[in-house]
């Protein structure tokens, strides 16, 4: 396998990346400059040297310190906590600029193929949760805030009765309101749309 097939082969690994894409991708590398194409190699080196993950949200950041500047801003309202699929959830939640709280990563959703749980947070999650509840400020609600998918309301179903294992009936388990159409996917919602779903959660 020559190098330009090599390359294409990698970019088809890409979440939603076809052959076609991947292909594109590959002539848009070789259309640009040899000094594009070095910042593109340094900053892929540079995930790997500079980029860490936060041990509270477990979101992946850059930041100097090892917890993100999210989880260690008192400002931020520790009631509540939105569990999120993704790093990109997170991202759409922070760019709606409505939610004040702390999140969690879980790293994934439920696979309704193997409705297998592997690769996700959700003992990390049951341990932050149970951190979460205690202190003056308290953990009150936890927001389910999955995409409006089956695999999302599966992965939602999931945690709820998991977390009614670990805490009390007065601290409240609610999902995203339907703002969000059925089959849309978190970060891609524009930021009313996300206002929306806040707002009317249940």
């Amino acid at each position: 396998m020559d190098a330009i097939e090599k390359l294409i082969a990698i970019f088809e690994r890409f979440p939603g990346i076809g052959p076609r894409q991947a292909q594109r991708f590959v002539q848009y590398l070789l259309r640009i400059s040899p000094s594009a194409r070095r910042e593109l190699i340094e900053s892929v080196q540079k995930l790997s040297s500079s980029v860490h993950q936060c041990p509270q949200c477990m979101r992946y950041h850059s930041e100097k310190n090892k917890t993100c500047s999210l989880c260690s801003n008192e400002a931020r309202d520790g009631e509540l906590l939105a569990v999120v699929a993704a790093d990109a959830d997170l991202a759409a939640l922070e760019k709606s600029g409505t939610y004040k709280g702390r999140y969690f990563v879980l790293g994934g959703t439920i696979s309704l193929g193997s409705e297998k749980t592997n690769g996700l947070r959700t003992r990390q999650l049951l341990d932050h949760i149970k951190k979460g509840v205690t202190g003056e400020r308290g953990l009150k609600e936890i927001i389910l805030a999955f995409p409006a998918n089956p695999e999302g309301d599966a992965t939602a179903n999931h945690l709820r009765e998991a977390c009614r294992e670990i805490v009390s009936p007065d601290i409240k388990i609610t999902t995203l309101g339907r703002g969000l159409s059925t089959g849309s996917e978190l970060e891609y919602a524009d930021p009313e749309t996300i206002k929306s779903a806040l707002e009317g959660r249940h």
